[in-house]
């Protein structure tokens, strides 16, 4: 990639931004100096327009990355979507192949993520939330507050990368029994930490408690399903801090009615990008699969907090706009995604040779 561009005055058109992004970025872009507009609105079809006249935008999960705004970002001379998030699901990779560069932050605070996941396990079995509620109102009966000792119980990990690891290490704190999936399983890492990798109908069989740590893919689309559920343990609690869609919510409803599914945290919904982040408190929810979810007493719904920490902010926010200082000053970028890869990219960075620099052949292959 040649250096076209002088870093001042890059404008940045940041969307589906919230008090704290601005907090956080403002704080950081001490240092890079980049022109940056913060939109309240997403980003889509509607609202691509917004983006005349700056160089780049920075958008979050919600925002849509598809083939309209691709096309009308490049039309318009934007040659980066920074996302300042790690999930990518939400843009078309085959549109922005060799057109849009698109880079990511793929890692701002497992611990951040992880304890929240704890969090919600410890809520909703020793239900603080619910004597939360109680005591205020002046009501101390421990009755329907029963709970259960973690210590000694299984939790199955699906995913051990950085979170489901960090993850493994509180539960291992509790004394629990820990079952790991994961597609590449490291052998030594479960030798040195006292953990068992098996295949999922052990895991979904055993497991007093299972955790999501798994990215969505469309083999892990719905991997929690009405036929997955029915290997459950009985009274299994789960537990999804990482993509709405790994969860069939429908079915999930349906294990909740029957018992099979003791209980159920959730920080992510397959649906969420109409209330996520958003105040809808005096709104009526019209997503019905949502609304019937949130009358179980035996499930707790947190709206995708588990990276809102002051640190992961941080994070976020110094990741991000280095991936964009490397675009303009640097000549490569370490966090970029592509059509090719989905994920970071293996190029050699000393080289500067970005994936979309593929020969005709290969890009047609791609597309």
């Amino acid at each position: 990639m040649k250096n076209r561009w002088k870093k001042k005055n890059m404008k940045i058109a940041f969307f589906d931004t919230k008090p704290y992004d601005r907090q956080f970025f403002d704080h950081i872009n001490e240092a890079f100096r980049f022109d940056i507009t913060y939109f309240d609105t997403h980003l889509n079809a509607d609202t691509v327009e917004l983006t005349h006249g700056f160089d780049a935008v920075c958008v979050f999960v919600n925002d849509s990355i598809d083939k309209p705004v691709i096309d009308h970002l490049v039309d318009h001379s934007v040659r980066i979507a920074a996302l300042r998030c790690a999930g990518y699901n939400n843009v078309d990779f085959s549109t922005a192949f060799g057109r849009l560069h698109v880079v990511r932050v793929p890692d701002y605070s497992p611990f951040a993520v992880a304890e929240h996941a704890a969090a919600l396990m410890l809520s909703l079995n020793r239900k603080t939330h619910k004597a939360y509620y109680r005591t205020r109102e002046g009501n101390f009966s421990i009755n329907g507050l029963l709970g259960f000792d973690m210590h000694g119980k299984t939790a199955g990990i699906i995913g051990a990368g950085k979170i489901g690891r960090c993850l493994i290490n509180i539960l291992k704190g509790f004394g629990m029994e820990v079952l790991v999936y994961d597609l590449f399983p490291d052998q030594a890492y479960a030798l040195d930490h006292n953990i068992t990798y098996v295949d999922l109908p052990e895991l979904y069989s055993q497991s007093d408690v299972i955790s999501l740590h798994c990215p969505l893919t469309p083999e892990t689309r719905y991997m929690i399903n009405k036929e997955t559920i029915s290997n459950f343990k009985d009274g299994v609690m789960i537990i999804n801090t990482g993509r709405g869609q790994l969860i069939n919510t429908k079915a999930l409803i349906e294990g909740l009615k029957s018992g099979k599914i003791g209980a159920a945290g959730l920080d992510v919904y397959e649906e969420e990008s109409e209330y996520f982040f958003e105040d809808r408190s005096v709104e009526m929810i019209k997503d019905d699969v949502l609304a019937r979810l949130l009358t179980f007493p035996n499930v707790l719904v947190t709206s995708h907090q588990g990276f809102f920490t002051a640190e992961a902010l941080s994070n976020i926010a110094h990741t991000t706009l280095k991936n964009l200082n490397d675009f303009f000053e640097k000549g490569y970028l370490e966090n970029e995604i592509c059509y090719r890869c989905q994920e970071p990219c293996p190029k050699d960075k000393t080289k500067g040779e970005p994936c979309f620099k593929l020969k005709s052949e290969d890009a047609r292959s791609l597309g």
